[in-house]
């Protein structure tokens, strides 16, 4: 009797998984939760995951595609240096590339890499150690000795203008002092929140009853890329020189001698770096500053170790991520040990019910820390952890507090299991797995569940969406509140551009003491009709769709121009567009097979938001407007006094022209500001005509015929 006929006709053959297809699988997750916690840490300024826990992610990456060299795509994180630059900012190019810094976390890693350059280079070599700062990176370009921009790191290549809020830092010179100073150079630094300066703000902000910063790495971030220079003026930020990029017959010969001629032109340089001679005085300077980081003014996070000769820094070069003559040593984590209050569950606007850690408050790492992570309920059932519990945290990375586990021989029998819940806290639905073998447990009343709803509400209203003033999250909360069994005027988002003073009468935290709409009521109806234009791309990112943040949003609406377009379209076509890529492409069908997603396109439709660039003829071209620039292709690069990229961008479709990413044989003019960089070369070889802002303006009123005819 054959296997089929003894269990019967049912029976369903699974074949194995191949390894390459059981890697191909761990790249897609390794790749998709990277790019979640680059989403949260680049463009929100939240910390999703600890720093150690995104080096292993990545680590792992690395070695699956060495082995598998064919699931390394272009867009592979691993190729990458940190996040996008975002379309809050103008693009600035750098003149030389910002890299990042490969890792080691113990003195024996640090000695097997200094041996590799010492094999390298065939000698010994000087060393310069200094404190890896817990900020922002940051490039300045000076030009003649006046500083013409200042730039976030953004992908290495391209960063976000953020000159005038860098303008407010007063240890940063406008002009250099001295004399001497080079036709160009970007020096390079770290912008921090200092520790005592951090606490004090995050104080004002609870009493304010404002959102407070998990740390001073994202205090800085935020309050350095706020929309208005003035509100980053009010927030005590520094900054500490840490390097150069580009510049042309350095003066000197090492990094160190670069510091003190920058420190003579007035530029602010830390005092904690030393010159050593050996790797064995560069383990002892990681050991000697690890014992005193508390006493630093700043959050560090490990120490920096570079050769300091520069011409020796060239000969080892360059991976395409990383110099190979810089090291960045990371701290073990702090540990103290406090009291396990509660565990309690959150919510987010995903659905992911996570477990979390109330503690009794403790200071760890230059902070104090009432709550830790704890991931989900398997880990906290492998920590072996009770409530009431000693317990011992470590903030992760020098970030996020981390619980490692209990102190058994503190228990004295009043502690308790933790249970995790078998209903959402929120909405009461059976919590579950998004997917079989996924260990987190989510809300499934995704449409309606009210921490689901809130978070996706107050997305449409962040910097990142449709960036509209009023609806934060203290709003986002009011209207989506089920106080006492009443329906909130938002049950889910669908409704949100059909909202009425009515509506909002309804909410207390819309109504002044005597019954009458809050002046705040008034504004953000206004601000939701103002919303119904915005460009398509914000819209994309309101939507909530997972991976698709601006970078992506952008290059999808630039090519189908409308969301029917992106809704037809299929998986090899959304994933052929420059910045996509097949998760992206995944994500975006199989948000739009959920109907109660439809539901909101078209309620959103039906309360007049515009789903399509005005005169898009269609995926891959712009056509369809009459105007001075009909049927001209445009470049738009660098910072255009006037323009941010997307009004530059809709300005070019506004006069019936097409905008174009990259420079080529049928590009009819370029338009450059400050930063322009390699497009601003192509253009030159190319003999494409080139303009400035004032040119790009003139352009765009008068046609091609204000320059002479265009072959």
């Amino acid at each position: 009797m054959s296997g089929d006929a003894l269990f019967g006709d049912d029976l369903e053959i699974v074949p194995e998984l191949s390894e390459f297809e059981k890697a191909q699988h761990e790249a897609e997750e390794l790749t998709s939760k990277i790019l979640d916690a680059r989403d949260a840490y680049y463009e929100r300024d939240e910390s999703l995951i600890a720093d150690v826990e995104y080096d292993a992610l990545i680590h792992r990456l690395e070695e699956i595609e060495r082995e598998y060299p064919e699931l390394q795509g272009q867009d592979s994180p691993t190729l990458s240096v940190g996040g996008k630059a975002t379309e809050l900012f103008a693009p600035v190019a750098h003149a030389a590339r910002m890299m990042s810094l490969d890792n080691v976390f113990s003195e024996e890693q640090f000695m097997d890499w200094a041996a590799r350059i010492r094999k390298d280079t065939g000698r010994e070599v000087n060393y310069l150690c200094e404190l890896k700062i817990d900020g922002l990176a940051i490039n300045l370009r000076y030009e003649n000795g006046v500083l013409v921009s200042a730039a976030t790191r953004g992908d290495g290549v391209v960063g976000e203008d953020v000159t005038a809020n860098v303008l407010t830092i007063k240890s940063i010179p406008t002009r250099l002092a001295g004399q001497g100073h080079p036709a160009l150079v970007e020096v390079r630094g770290e912008i921090f929140f200092p520790v005592e300066a951090f606490r004090k703000l995050n104080v004002e902000l609870a009493q304010a009853g404002e959102k407070v910063f998990a740390n001073p790495r994202n205090a800085a971030s935020g309050s350095l890329r706020q929309k208005d220079p003035e509100k980053t003026a009010t927030r005590p930020l520094s900054m500490l020189v840490h390097g150069i990029g580009a510049w042309e017959d350095t003066p000197v010969p090492t990094q160190s001698e670069v510091y003190e001629l920058l420190k003579s032109w007035g530029l602010p340089t830390s005092t904690h770096y030393r010159v050593v001679s050996s790797a064995q005085e560069a383990a002892a300077f990681i050991r000697e500053m690890g014992a005193a980081r508390d006493s630093v003014e700043h959050e560090i996070d490990g120490i920096v170790i570079k050769v300091d000769d520069m011409a020796t820094q060239r000969e080892l070069g360059a991976t395409s991520r990383a110099p190979r003559w810089a090291i960045a040593y990371k701290y073990p984590p702090e540990q103290v040990n406090t009291k396990l209050v509660d565990i309690r569950v959150s919510v987010g606007r995903t659905g992911r019910a996570t477990p979390y850690a109330v503690v009794e408050p403790v200071k760890v790492a230059g902070s104090t820390v009432e709550f830790a992570t704890l991931h989900n309920q398997d880990v906290v059932k492998a920590k072996g952890v009770l409530i009431g519990d000693t317990i011992v945290i470590r903030k992760a990375g020098d970030v996020i507090p981390e619980v490692l586990g209990p102190v058994l021989e503190l228990r004295d029998g009043t502690e308790r299991a933790f249970v995790m819940p078998e209903g959402c806290p929120e909405c009461g639905a059976k919590l579950a797995p998004a997917s079989e073998g996924d260990i987190d447990l989510r809300c499934p009343n995704q449409k309606s569940c009210p921490a689901q709803v809130r978070g996706r509400v107050e997305h449409i209203g962040s910097r990142g969406g449709l960036d509209i003033e009023g609806l934060g999250e203290v709003a986002a909360t009011a209207l989506t509140n089920h106080k006492d069994g009443e329906q909130p005027p938002l049950e889910t988002e669908a409704n949100l551009f059909a909202l009425t003073l009515e509506d909002l009468k309804k909410v207390p935290y819309f109504v002044n003491a005597d019954g009458t709409e809050s002046k705040n009521a008034v504004e953000l109806i206004a601000n939701l009709e103002l919303a119904k234009t915005k460009p398509l791309w914000r819209l994309l990112v309101s939507l909530n769709i997972r991976h698709v943040g601006p970078v992506a949003a952008r290059a999808l609406a630039n090519h189908f121009g409308s969301l029917d377009a992106i809704r037809s379209a299929s998986i090899d076509e959304l994933a052929a567009v420059d910045g996509v890529g097949t998760i992206i492409a995944e994500s975006l069908k199989n948000w739009f097979d959920v109907d109660w997603h439809q539901d909101i396109i078209e309620q959103w439709k039906v309360a007049g938001v515009q789903f399509a660039i005005p005169g898009h003829a269609g995926p891959g071209a712009v056509a369809g407007i009459d105007g001075p620039c009909s049927g001209l292709t445009i470049v738009a690069t660098g910072s255009l006094e006037g323009f941010t990229r997307e009004g530059a961008q809709e300005a070019i479709i506004s006069a019936g022209g097409k905008p174009a990413s990259s420079v080529s044989k049928k590009t009819d003019f370029v338009a450059a500001g400050p930063g322009a960089g390699s497009k601003l070369t192509k253009a030159e070889e190319l003999g494409i005509p080139v303009l400035d802002a004032e040119g790009f303006k003139k352009l765009l009123a008068e046609g091609p015929s204000a320059f002479g005819s265009v072959d």
